[in-house]
């Protein structure tokens, strides 16, 4: 196995172009080799843009690539399990966007497929491997601000655009699939649990049908998880860890700068100090962890097992929007 693994990228998707494929470039264990799109012109304009030595006309071409040990597919949700589905039978590994799938069930068909093609697979949830969440976590789990209680999470940006994936209901857009999913993740990683059941709110867009604000409780065992998110609002985020005795607050959770330090708050009482994480890059991160992790044989950030929780809570949220009542998630 090369010391570093070489990455093939599906479409030429903004996510890939313009974060995750410069970060990549900057691993120590990563190396981004060919680039695919459907049009050969625009994988050629993004590899010469990027300096990728491969461009190939059809994501066929770039599969059969046999120097290609792992694939990105950052495609729209609605070809995620599909195109990742074909990347494992032809032998490739592959990290795939979040939401990993429209629904749970659909989820579930990539873990028969990962076993059975002896592939590595997980979602991509750059965030948990930024240094702010592990340090978070750390604080948390050293008992300063006492047992968990609450999670309050907001998410929120303004995109009007009928043109972009994300107002386009048909392929898996709207609010909480795009950025939702994350205070979904959030809340499971800080709870460690399942939620026993969700209530959620949802106010969809006259036009696109795309659920453009929605708010939801998630009732744990040892507490409740807030969370608001919205794709027609003033962008902003946060989220607050609230314990029995402290609070700590993340003040940039999802987006946090590759260039910038992030900041962690954490008050108990009437006292209160900050934490800076040094600057990083969540995405060269996630790159190198999955890298290392076909590199020698272990566990991929976010497993596929993971993800199909998480969508599992989401399809819960959907029908509790629908229903009006408390739902129980569940494949």
């Amino acid at each position: 196995m090369a010391k570093k693994i070489r990455w093939g990228v599906l479409g030429v998707a903004k996510i890939a172009t313009v974060k995750v494929i410069p970060a990549m470039q900057q691993g120590i264990l990563s190396e981004v080799t060919a680039i695919a799109s459907r049009e050969l012109g625009k994988a050629q304009a993004a590899a010469q843009a990027l300096g990728i030595p491969k461009a190939y006309g059809s994501y066929e071409e770039l599969l059969a690539d046999p120097d290609i040990d792992a694939i990105y597919n950052p495609l729209p949700n609605h070809l995620h399990v599909p195109w990742t589905i074909r990347a494992a039978q032809a032998g490739k590994h592959v990290l795939c966007e979040k939401p990993v799938a429209l629904t749970a069930v659909e989820a579930t068909e990539l873990i028969a497929v990962r076993d059975a093609c002896n592939v590595k697979m997980g979602e991509a949830f750059m965030v948990h491997t930024h240094p702010q969440w592990l340090r978070a976590l750390e604080i948390l789990h050293s008992g300063e601000i006492g047992s968990l209680r609450a999670i309050n999470f907001v998410f929120s940006y303004n995109n009007r655009d009928p043109r972009n994936i994300r107002n386009r209901a048909d392929i898996g857009g709207g609010a909480l699939m795009d950025i939702g999913c994350y205070a979904v993740h959030f809340a499971r990683w800080l709870f460690h649990a399942e939620p026993r059941r969700v209530n959620c709110l949802i106010d969809r867009d006259p036009e696109f049908g795309t659920d453009r604000l929605v708010s939801a409780t998630l009732d744990y065992p040892a507490g409740q998880a807030v969370l608001l998110c919205s794709t027609q609002m003033n962008p902003y985020q946060r989220l607050l860890v609230v314990g029995e005795q402290g609070v700590i607050e993340v003040e940039i959770p999802v987006n946090a700068p590759p260039d910038q330090e992030t900041r962690l708050v954490i008050r108990t009482g009437l006292n209160s100090r900050t934490e800076t994480i040094p600057v990083c890059d969540q995405y060269m991160l996630q790159g190198d962890a999955f890298s290392r992790a076909i590199l020698e044989d272990g566990e991929v950030p976010v497993s596929i097992e993971d993800a199909v929780r998480n969508m599992a809570v989401i399809d819960a949220l959907f029908r509790s929007g629908e229903s009006g009542q408390w739902e129980t998630p569940g494949v």
